[in-house]
């Protein structure tokens, strides 16, 4: 028997302070696109993403509403399962901080790391910013009004000065230089070098990993001292541990840990590289198979955010351009390198020009031709050579795309065979021809091969193609071309709609 590869994807648990907003929805549906894919390649996948639930700040956020925390987290819980559902998120498994077998897992490695000596007791006094919940240490916060400020939110950070327990994260320091330095785990490279830059020039800091429960009562209490909860980084950042039941099948934990892919934002990398790395270490557990960092959404020049204010909402994606276009628009626009501005006009421009005008318009003017021409069978023939030999590489393009997780650059080769198909029928005229056949053909060809790329991005719009002109959604990596014996075209679907808004409005 055959052993099937296994993919293992990761999205950061979301805070539930709040509802999911587009900026949520861009790192989601990146991992999605991803786990889509390879599962069309025939492994198999598992995608965990979920909900951070514990913490100082979700405590105050319920507060606010006057709600006990555990009440305001399975609300919010469920809001962020409606919102991935709406955009067609495939995951595996949804987990939350306050599952059971999560809370357990956290004791069980709190308390194995403290036995080993890692983690002890001391005083702290310093600098936290409860909307990131994490501790800055002198030139990590910038200043306003001579005022410490959080970087990310801009807002005053509050000082704290308690009795807590500290991970020793300062033994870990060579190991990670190692690591990040000879070890292909970062992606793209240049964010490794960022965190090994800052290791070389900067002390490593123990860092505290409890609180105090007058402080912060909600979280995961410490097994060995009932004074104190686990600090949220730390019970967060074991869930990509616990989802594949670390405790309880060890089995299963080999297969998925040693393919594990986080998908993060650039803005926890040090969390996702220096300290789970050392926590890893510290349970005697190899570092994740990779961690694909990508740029930030932003909104008027910053990174999304409510506590900034500039968030955009997944509601006004999905009003405005539907589920797919959604998720393509998501998609086209993601980006590793550079911070991505999040612009209607320009998100209207992509969604009209290669969306409605290029691949919808292709599906549909064959559509019509073939049942107009052809009463809807088109048998196969010979692939014009110009046109195989622009489709090959193509294809070539996209694989080579994905296997980068460059989805931008994927979907940039598939409106190219989408083009081409265009520029066949405008070329060959098959609407003056008596049979079309061969025209239309070649171009229900171009239309088959660019549906089965989009697939991983469009999946309704992929899947209504397909049925209606009679093939199937197949393993992109064993296309080949001429392969159909004969379409069978039963409608002309009108896949994306013209906006119902138009820019001049906005």
């Amino acid at each position: 028997m055959v052993k099937v590869e296994a993919f293992y994807i990761t999205t950061p648990i979301y805070y539930v302070n709040a509802p999911p907003h587009v900026g949520h929805a861009y790192t989601t549906l990146f991992a999605d696109v991803v786990a889509r894919f390879k599962r069309l390649t025939g492994v198999r996948v598992f995608y965990l993403t979920g909900t951070d639930e514990h913490g100082l700040k979700i405590q105050r956020a319920a507060e606010s509403q006057g709600k006990p925390p555990k009440v305001f987290v399975d609300e919010v819980a469920e809001v962020f399962k409606k919102y991935w559902k709406s955009l067609d998120i495939s995951y595996d498994y949804f987990i939350r901080t306050t599952d059971e077998l999560h809370e357990k897992t956290v004791k069980e490695a709190f308390t194995q790391i403290y036995k080993k000596g890692y983690i002890y007791k001391a005083r702290y006094s310093g600098l936290y910013c409860v909307e990131c919940e994490k501790y800055y240490a002198p030139g990590e916060y910038i200043e306003i009004g001579g005022k410490p400020y959080c970087p990310l939110h801009n807002k005053p950070l509050e000082y704290m000065e308690e009795e807590t327990y500290y991970f020793k994260l300062s033994d870990f320091k060579d190991y990670l230089l190692e690591v990040l330095e000879n070890r292909d785990i970062v992606y793209p490279r240049h964010y490794a070098q960022e965190v090994i830059s800052k290791l070389k020039s900067e002390s490593l800091r123990d860092i505290s990993v409890a609180r105090p429960i007058e402080k912060v009562w909600w979280g995961i209490p410490v097994p060995f001292d009932d004074k104190y909860v686990i600090y949220v980084w730390f019970d967060a950042l074991l869930n990509y541990i616990s989802a594949i039941h670390y405790l309880s099948d060890r089995e299963k934990f080999k297969e998925y840990w040693s393919v594990a892919h986080h998908v993060i934002g650039k803005d926890i990398l040090w969390f996702h590289t220096v300290v789970w790395f050392s926590i890893l270490k510290a349970l005697d557990l190899e570092p994740p198979r990779r961690v694909i960092v990508h740029a930030f959404l932003t909104s008027k020049g910053a990174k999304m955010s409510k506590s900034v204010g500039n968030i955009v909402s997944i509601d006004e994606m999905l009003q405005r351009y539907g589920v797919d276009g959604s998720r393509y628009l998501f998609a086209r626009i993601f980006n590793m390198d550079k911070d991505s501005e999040f612009s209607f006009e320009l998100l209207d421009n992509v969604y009209i020009s290669e969306l409605v005008d290029t691949y919808g318009n292709l599906v549909r003017r064959a559509g019509v031709l073939a049942q107009k021409k052809c009463a809807g069978r088109v048998y196969r023939r010979s692939i014009d050579s110009k046109v195989g030999e622009e489709v090959v590489v193509k294809i070539g393009e996209y694989l080579e795309a994905m296997k980068n997780y460059e989805v931008s650059s994927a979907l940039q080769a598939v409106m190219d065979i989408a083009r081409l198909g265009n520029q066949y029928l405008n070329e060959t005229k098959p609407w003056e021809k008596s049979d079309p056949s061969k025209e239309l053909y070649n171009v229900l060809e171009l239309i088959r091969i660019s549906t089965i790329l989009l697939a991983p991005v469009t999946p309704r719009a992929s899947r209504i193609t397909a049925e209606r002109f009679g093939f199937n959604i197949e393993n992109p990596l064993k296309l080949r071309l001429e392969s159909i014996e004969r379409y069978t075209v039963t409608e002309a679907p009108i896949l994306f709609r013209k906006l119902k808004v138009t820019t001049q409005q906005e």
